[in-house]
Formats: structure tokens, C-alpha cells, sequence
């Protein structure tokens, strides 16, 4: 008989209530939200949820969104993190998952992380893009391989999820958020995307790189639903415009 992963006795700890009570009020009071198939997110099991991302704030409002959907928010934080004081006990009360630097714990990390996903029932948001994208008109960039392989480590569930209006709160690489006038963030969750042609196949490159730009492709549609627009043909890549992967470049 196959295993069926656990849900967590409480999704909802009290830590995870206190943070909500305190940030969805004011996020809330920045934008209103309009949800496209929400019902398309599980309200149980461990599945990754991959948004686009260009504004610095991408994550609260993701978060805001999947919280109000049924399900606490869940991250990768860097395993240093959890040894701060108090901000290590937020992390902790609140799930996060710990994932060391690249050479830390190289190899058992992943497995161990994909693990925990499915263990605990877990929804994590990781972001495909790895940083805000560099597309000079904000369409998703090209992706990196950390969410399709969380996704194919663990065997769960991978979605796609597209936002837009987040830029008109807090521009790309912007510092200050804007409150008047109230904005509408528009956000629209996509069907899971198939990636049973890459099971059994290991995670090599070429693997994880058409898995990848499948997701991409999911994450760009939704995007251009939502923006009503033709997207680019193919996705920005920082390497063919001299452009580093991380840190403002404008």
C-alpha cells in the first residue's frame, strides 16, 4: 500500500496567526486582490507553487494570496537564517524550510528539503527565476531548475502561478511603496504542470532544463492572459544581454 503523506495537525500555528494578523491587514489596505481559479490550489498536500517574480514585495503579496486560498505560505530560507535569534524562531514556528548554501551540505540538502515537503504536507513557494526578472517589460525571464527539482525529488505536485499590478505598489528595484491611490493586484493560479515525461529520468541537465522552460512557458501564458498582451518569443536570458544573475542592473 502506498504511503499517503501527513498533513500537519495545524497548518495554522499560532506564530503563522500572529504574522497573518499583523500583514494582511496592511496588504489588504494597499490592493485588492482578484483571484483567478483559485480553486485550482489544493487546500491539502504537498504540491510547489512557482510564481513570476519583479518587485521586491512578490513574496507578501504571493503569500497574502495563498494564505486567504486555504493554505500557510511556506519558503526556502537559507539554513543560517534559523540561527539569528528570534527571526530563527519565526522561521521555525512558522515551517520554513532550511536549505544550506550551495557546498554546504551538497547533495543530502535537496533530498533533504523534498523530504520534508512531502512528510509534512507542505505548500512552498519557490520563485523559478531565482531573482526579479531582467526583462525590460517584466515578462518572466528565463528559469532556473531549483523548483522543477524540488518538484520531481519530491514527486509532488508543481503549479504555476502568474501576478500582475504588484508593480504599481512597489516598482522593480524600488524602496518606497505607494498607498494612494488602492490598487488592484490581479493573480490567476494555473493547472499543475505535467512533468511525467521527465519521470524516471534522473535529474540531469537536460532534464531539468526542458522541465524548466515547460514551467516557464506555463508561468509566461498566465502572464499574458492577465496582461491581455503577446509575450515575447523567447525568454529574456541575462547571459545573452551581459547581465549578472543577481543585483540591480539598472
Amino acid at each position: 500500500m502506498t504511503a499517503v503523506p501527513r498533513r500537519p495537525r495545524s497548518e495554522k500555528t499560532p506564530a503563522f496567526r500572529l504574522l497573518a494578523g499583523l500583514l494582511i491587514p496592511a496588504m489588504d489596505l494597499l490592493a485588492r486582490y482578484e483571484v483567478i481559479d483559485g480553486d485550482k490550489l489544493p487546500r491539502q498536500g504537498a504540491y510547489v507553487i512557482a510564481p513570476n517574480h519583479y518587485s521586491e514585495i512578490d513574496p507578501v503579496v504571493i503569500g497574502r494570496v495563498v494564505w486567504k486560498l486555504g493554505r500557510p505560505p511556506r519558503y526556502l530560507a537559507k539554513a543560517s537564517l534559523f540561527r539569528v535569534p528570534v527571526l530563527g524562531w519565526l522561521l521555525r514556528a512558522t515551517g520554513q524550510i532550511p536549505v544550506e548554501r550551495a557546498g554546504a551540505a551538497r547533495g543530502s540538502d535537496p533530498l533533504g528539503s523534498a523530504a520534508k515537503l512531502v512528510n509534512e504536507g507542505f505548500a512552498v513557494i519557490i520563485y523559478p527565476e531565482g531573482s526579479l526578472t531582467r526583462d525590460p517589460d517584466l515578462w518572466p525571464m528565463r528559469g532556473k531548475t531549483g523548483a522543477v527539482r524540488m518538484a520531481l525529488l519530491a514527486g509532488i505536485p508543481l503549479i504555476p502561478v502568474a501576478h500582475w499590478g504588484t508593480q504599481l505598489v512597489m516598482p522593480r528595484y524600488g524602496k518606497r511603496i505607494s498607498l494612494f491611490p488602492r490598487k488592484t493586484i490581479r493573480v490567476k493560479i494555473g493547472d499543475p504542470v505535467d512533468l511525467s515525461a521527465f519521470a524516471g529520468h534522473g535529474l540531469d541537465p537536460k532534464t531539468l532544463h526542458d522541465a524548466t522552460a515547460l514551467l516557464m512557458a506555463a508561468i509566461t501564458d498566465l502572464v499574458a492572459e492577465l496582461r491581455e498582451e503577446t509575450p515575447p518569443l523567447e525568454p529574456w536570458d541575462p547571459a545573452q544581454h551581459s547581465q549578472t544573475e543577481t543585483g540591480r542592473f539598472e
